[in-house]
């Protein structure tokens, strides 16, 4: 996504000219400089300026600039959903890659050696790399607001002087409200939502929904519990419905989850200790495929509870991406797996 820069003003000028240079010349002590300099030139916050370019986020915060943003900068997800929309990000933070080279599950359909990666866990985020993108726009998601997704909360305040922000809300949100919103905003950066690759993948999504609909009302007829859970060798995490913006739209859409007693203030999960993995019935099991979450192989192998379980047994386990691309494109082959599973599916439990 690197075509014609945007004009700037001469307080912008001054603070782009200075970035690679500083960089360049010395490590922390140019960065700092930059941060400075950014800090200085207040680009696209003095009252003064108009901007070209705005949008409002899920913050409640009007984001505005000196033209349409170009190099923009987003947290893995969020940058995995513009991609679906059209819009390609120069750089991206969170799990991309694993350590064999391959794509991390999170990045969707992104080529991932053709972005810059400033951080790929939790925690990781490069200044200097960030800065050297000449970033326009950072943009990532929120479980809840004002925190934004995977931005470190000590140099949080040193990322914000290098480019505004904005921020999605995808935790405990409608699931097509939060696709609708990533389409906006795609659509504010150039993206067309009317190209037939955006509209072909809405006709996907919108026919896989109604096949959920439809073998919901054959699994509710059979019957059938659905539980979502992640796993640690320490560990099992039951999935509350009421949390997850996916869970919510599957329940919506006639799904029969299992809903666990005993959730955190923080919500999202119940804690199970392996000898209590058999607590809650379950016919159809979502398993958390996000990396560091152990697999039904791995855990077939390595926790003999994990293997007696009835869902287990019957094969009946289906990959859960509970952190999804919230697109089209992204949510609709969840969809069809999930539809596929409960038409199959047996009562085990």
């Amino acid at each position: 996504m690197l075509p014609s820069r945007p004009s700037l003003s001469p307080a912008g000028q001054r603070s782009r000219i200075s970035r690679r240079g500083l960089l360049a010349s010395g490590g922390a002590l140019g960065l700092g400089a930059l941060l400075a300099a950014c800090g200085d030139s207040e680009d696209a916050k003095s009252p003064e300026k108009k901007g070209s370019w705005s949008f409002k986020d899920d913050r409640g915060k009007t984001v505005k600039t000196n033209g349409t943003p170009k190099n923009v900068v987003a947290y893995i997800g969020a940058a995995s959903a513009l991609h679906d929309f059209g819009v390609e990000c120069v750089g991206v933070f969170g799990p991309t890659k694993l350590e064999n080279g391959k794509p991390d599950v999170q990045a969707g359909r992104i080529d991932v050696d053709k972005v810059e990666i400033i951080g790929n866990a939790w925690g990781e985020f490069s200044l200097e790399k960030y800065a050297a993108l000449e970033p326009d726009l950072l943009v990532t998601t929120m479980n809840e607001s004002p925190t934004l997704w995977y931005v470190p909360e000590e140099s949080a305040k040193k990322i914000a002087a290098l480019a505004p922000s904005v921020g999605i809300l995808t935790g405990k949100a409608s699931l097509t409200g939060v696709i609708d919103r990533f389409g906006e905003l795609a659509a504010s950066l150039g993206a067309d939502l009317k190209a037939k690759k955006v509209t072909d993948a809405k006709a996907r999504f919108e026919a896989a929904a109604e096949s959920v609909r439809q073998a919901a009302k054959t699994a509710k007829a059979k019957k059938l519990k659905v539980m979502a859970v992640s796993a640690t060798k320490d560990l099992l995490y039951v999935g509350t419905p009421d949390d997850f913006t996916d869970l919510r739209y599957y329940r919506e859409l006639g799904v029969d989850f299992v809903t666990p007693d005993g959730v955190g203030e923080a919500g999202f999960f119940a804690e199970l200790s392996w000898e209590n993995a058999d607590k809650y019935d379950a016919d159809v099991i979502l398993v958390d495929k996000r990396t560091g979450n152990l697999q039904p192989e791995d855990l077939k192998k390595s926790m003999p509870t994990w293997a007696k379980l009835p869902a287990v047994k019957a094969g009946q386990t289906v990959a859960w991406y509970n952190e999804p691309q919230f697109s089209h494109a992204g949510i609709a082959p969840l969809l069809e797996s999930l539809a596929t599973a409960l038409q199959d599916a047996k009562k085990v439990a």
